[in-house]
């Protein structure tokens, strides 16, 4: 019983680290709008997988948290920092209108 959840678990493992490196991919195809269809579908399959393999470790009594080592794929880029405005004058120094403020 111990081997067969050791299994499960090491499946659900190797299947976690290929679902994030799948919606990484499906990411950066929509972020290049390009056709991402088969990737949104295999990762369907394998969440279908991963459900029926969560269920059988339930059934088999084995609640321990699976810790996956978490490599960060970052989904964009760093947005670029933006230059501050210049302030402009809205009359000219030198012209008439500003003797008219005063």
């Amino acid at each position: 019983m111990d081997n067969r959840i050791n299994e499960i678990r090491r499946l659900i493992r190797a299947l976690r680290v290929s679902m994030r490196e799948a919606e990484a991919i499906m990411h950066e195809q929509s972020n290049r709008d390009e056709d991402c269809t088969f990737v949104a579908e295999e990762i369907l399959k394998m969440r279908t997988v991963m459900s029926g393999l969560v269920q059988e470790r339930a059934a088999l009594g084995d609640t321990d948290p699976i810790v996956v080592a978490s490599l960060f794929i970052p989904r964009r880029a760093p947005a670029p920092s933006r230059p501050h405005p210049v302030k402009r004058r809205l009359v000219p120094p030198g012209s008439g209108l500003r003797l008219l403020a005063r």
